[in-house]
């Protein structure tokens, strides 16, 4: 081999390794954990009890305990129906989120299994149609649970069963009985108290209607600040899949869950109300999930609570992601009172299987993956995934401040780093309207008026042409690099700006005339 043809291939091989330093799983790595003979391990939802054991509850109605240093699994109960979220209350107790109801089961007499199930509340009604899940539990400071029931959909039947109060509001009047109704006027609908609402239930299954306005609010959780998130899934009422910071008394957005709001005027059907007059009772979501590009299909939002353990992240929220092997980080930013932030691929690929549904942390500063396709998208399992100490450079928060963003990073960056040539703004929106889904709107790429590095040389003041309400701000970072040469692992951000720092929200291109 000529020398220069060895120089060039050893550049290419430094290009090669460099590439691959800015792989995400050169920073963290991943188990699987092999799952009892037999089980269907789609999983519903996972914890830890306070004796380090985890315990998850499956799809097909069971419940399981592992122990992850013996790695053995026991079965704590079965029999219930599509569980979708389980808390432990104690190392004899949990407190699981079935279709029909919320249940607590108790090992009493300390064997390892359940043998005792309480009803702790079931006082929402049914249709028996097949998009009527049940997720939760979330627990608060004061141990209140919070779950959140799915709309109905226009693509199964309403089963003669119904329990609770039945109204027709989404469903047409033809053959008024409720098992023959024909052409849905909503694509989803909710004949049944409360869907489309989170509940607050106390301990002693008290429940308190908490919030309406969702469609499919698979993934609940609580930041270390006590506040609530939901995420929602693409659909009628929704452009694109969204992250809700959630508060008692507000509407969300799709209306069919005011059926049954004491506010609503009785009588009058929510779906025949125009966009213009919802648009100005919802309160926006968080986070927008760009549709095709983020998340599809957003489940359990998750704080990394390792202060550390789990690398440069604490605090921020960590949302799975059903549609793609995934896990998407969100950076939270308080404007004008109101949150509102950005996200970005957090775990992308990297051995992570598609379906990434439920989420904890153990006490080692692990994470645990649990997986689930629900006959849809997605695989099945349980993985953990851990830090190896080494820190990737990456997008660390993206702030607004007036004219524009600061944007900081992991790492100190290069010298060379320079705005604009590696900074590219583009913005658009989404529709708030009664159809399905809504495709990116007024697609512009912003000017950078100006920039700044600031002393700490992590982070960079970026100033643009254009700064309005209503756009999903999406930011590519081109070729930056840290002063150690480590490139951006994820160089895609997206800030879901909703409001200015003087409180300005006028957006009234998001609603359909």
């Amino acid at each position: 081999m000529s020398t220069a043809k060895y120089i060039f291939t050893i550049a290419v091989l430094i290009s090669v390794a460099a590439v691959r330093a800015a792989g995400i799983g050169d920073y963290y790595s991943i188990e699987n954990i092999a799952a009892p003979k037999g089980l269907d391990q789609q999983v519903g939802g996972l914890d830890f009890m306070p004796d380090g054991r985890l315990v998850a509850c499956f799809h097909r109605g069971e419940v399981y305990t592992y122990h992850p240093e013996t790695k053995k699994w026991t079965l704590f109960a079965d029999g219930l129906q599509e569980p979708l979220g389980i808390r432990a209350t104690s190392d004899r107790e949990v407190v699981v989120m079935q279709r029909p109801e919320l249940t607590r089961i108790i090992d009493s007499d300390g064997d390892g299994e359940g043998d005792r199930y309480q009803t702790v509340y079931d006082g929402f009604g049914m249709t028996g149609n097949y998009h009527e899940f049940a997720f939760g539990p979330a627990t608060d400071s004061k141990g209140n649970f919070y779950v959140g029931l799915n709309l109905a959909s226009n693509g199964a039947s309403i089963r003669p069963e119904i329990r609770g109060e039945f109204r027709h509001y989404g469903l047409s009047r033809e053959g008024f009985k409720a098992k023959s109704y024909k052409g849905p006027a909503g694509r989803m609908y909710a004949a049944t108290p409360y869907r489309g609402w989170v509940l607050k239930i106390s301990p002693t299954g008290k429940m308190t209607p908490f919030a309406p306005g969702f469609r499919s609010p698979n993934g609940l959780g609580f930041d270390l600040q006590d506040q609530l998130f939901v995420t929602d899934n693409q659909g009628d009422w929704l452009g694109t899949s969204k992250l809700f910071h959630v508060e008692e008394g507000r509407f969300y957005g799709h209306p069919a869950s005011l059926t049954w709001s004491d506010a609503w005027q009785k009588g009058r059907n929510p779906l025949k109300v125009s966009s213009q007059e919802f648009d100005g009772k919802r309160t926006r979501a968080a986070v927008l999930f760009p549709q095709g590009l983020m998340a599809n299909s957003p489940t359990q939002p998750l704080p990394d609570s390792t202060e550390g353990k789990f690398g440069p992240f604490a605090g921020q929220l960590l949302v799975g992601e059903m549609n793609r092997s995934r896990i998407v980080r969100v950076m939270l930013d308080k404007v004008a009172g109101e949150l509102q932030g950005a996200c970005v691929p957090f775990y992308d690929n990297a051995g992570l299987t598609r379906g990434s549904h439920r989420f904890v942390f153990g006490k080692d500063g692990s994470l645990w993956v649990g997986q689930t396709h629900l006959s849809w998208v997605g695989g099945e399992g349980v993985q953990r995934i851990r830090w190896n100490g080494k820190t990737p450079m990456e997008v660390q928060s993206m702030k607004q401040i007036p004219g524009g963003f600061e944007i900081s990073f992991t790492k100190r960056l290069d010298k060379s780093t320079a705005v604009p040539d590696q900074f590219q703004f583009t913005r658009y929106y989404y529709e708030y309207r009664q159809g399905y889904g809504s495709p990116q709107h007024g697609t512009e790429v912003i000017k950078i008026a100006g920039s700044k590095r600031l002393g700490d040389e992590k982070t960079m003041l970026v100033y643009l042409d254009k700064m309005n309400p209503g756009f999903v701000y999406q930011l590519d970072l081109k070729n930056v690099k840290s002063e150690d040469g480590s490139a951006v692992v994820n160089p895609l951000v997206c800030y879901t700006l909703n409001r200015l720092p003087n409180g300005d929200d006028k957006a009234p291109h998001l609603v359909r005339k």
